[in-house]
């Protein structure tokens, strides 16, 4: 339905158009209903702003294992970017327990393999080797993880191994845990290696490539997964994070001490992507007229401008209405790329989205020619002639 209406105050013309939603997926049809899942704690969240899709206990404390290799590796990776130094193993950075790389006293390589190591394998050696790395003692880098987390507003997380191994004070929880996926999928770095189903580790010392299977079986059983980490111990259970992307829509899923976080993250995430819509917000077509007072020209054209994409939840989509918005007239000048109005997207009444209508063109003043300056321009035209 198309309404056409002056904006009261500031004199704009309207076009409100209600926009019907492409039919969704027939799997996202089957996903109305939440899902029922074995997890002590669960959060299924909006990769792209953190919006809460789903929860479950999601501010309880909870032990989350290898799961703390996120933020471990955000943190290294970080410390990379600035200098992907060479790193040489010593005797204490392998002095931990549990899962591994593999690496040895005296073998180097840089922080970003380190990163991968962790990431992959889940490898503890990886893990503490790089927090001596970059903090010089497991408190400090535990300082620099929990900085970090006041950062990122986790507010029910506290840090004290860079591994997970069980410690009284190392927890999270699962709204915490994705929310710092969400930030940490956003590094670049983090994405392409979390994302590998196995990884190529080159160690500068000796001089050999090693591969690393990924740990996230999801990575092949689900479509679209990108990510994240795995964990285990007994204290903690079966932890797991995983991210997916389909068609624009990102989901982050968080399960903690789940005996079957396979099952329960492919139900998370088709419950995440049935909650969210992909939308373009693209007007870069739209043309129209508009009225110049006092210009050269009676009109300037108007063009419209591609907004990009947002993803939105479904009924929000669903009710999204289009209104173009622009003033009746504008005063001369105009210079070409002028902002001149919006098309404006709400949903509920709430703006979701909008995008600029600019001018096309120049509109000059029009200037009044006094006597004497017609009366030079007939004389130049008259002896122009000649």
């Amino acid at each position: 339905m198309v309404a056409l209406h002056w904006k009261i105050g500031i004199c704009a013309l309207a076009l409100a158009v209600v926009l019907r939603p492409a039919p969704a997926r027939a799997e996202t049809e089957r996903a109305g209903s939440e899902p029922s899942v074995s997890a002590k704690a669960a959060a299924v969240v909006n990769a792209d702003d953190g919006a809460v899709l789903y929860a479950k206990n999601e501010r309880q404390h909870l032990a989350i294992a290898s799961t703390t290799k996120i933020m471990t590796a955000l943190l290294t990776l970080e410390a990379a970017r600035d200098e992907n130094r060479a790193v040489t193993i010593s005797a204490e950075m392998i002095r931990v327990e549990g899962s591994s790389m593999g690496l040895r006293a005296g073998d180097r390589l840089t922080l970003r393999d380190l990163a991968a190591g962790m990431l992959s394998v889940s490898g503890n050696d990886a893990a503490n080797a790089a927090a001596l790395a970059v903090a010089g003692t497991q408190q400090a880098f535990a300082d620099k993880m929990n900085a970090k987390a006041a950062a990122l507003g986790l507010k029910d997380t506290h840090f004290v191994t860079p591994s997970g191994l069980d410690d009284g004070a190392h927890y999270s929880c699962a709204y915490d845990m994705a929310q710092l996926a969400c930030a940490a999928m956003k590094n670049a770095d983090f994405a392409e290696i979390a994302g590998k189903k196995a990884l190529r580790v080159r160690f500068l010392s000796p001089a050999v490539t090693r591969t690393f299977p990924n740990h996230n079986k999801l990575l092949s059983q689900y479509a679209g997964c990108n990510g994240v980490k795995t964990g285990f111990t007994d204290k903690a259970g079966r932890c797991l994070v995983s991210s997916a992307e389909r068609n624009g829509v990102r989901v982050i899923a968080v399960t903690l001490n789940d005996p079957d976080d396979w099952r329960d993250h492919k139900a998370l995430l088709d419950y995440g992507f049935s909650k969210l819509t992909g939308r373009a917000f693209d007007d870069s077509s739209f043309r129209l007229s508009l009225p110049v007072a006092g210009g050269a020209a009676q009109s300037v054209a108007v063009r419209g401008s591609d907004g990009g994409s947002r993803v939105l939840r479904t009924e929000e989509a669903q009710g999204l209405v289009r209104t173009v918005e622009l003033p009746q007239f504008v005063y001369a000048p105009v210079e070409e790329g002028q902002a001149l109005g919006c098309v404006r997207y709400t949903a509920g009444g709430v703006t979701v989205a909008q995008t600029e209508l600019t001018a096309a063109g120049n509109v000059p003043r029009f200037v009044q020619k006094n006597w004497l300056q017609k009366l030079w321009e007939g004389i130049r035209r008259l002896f122009s002639r000649r």
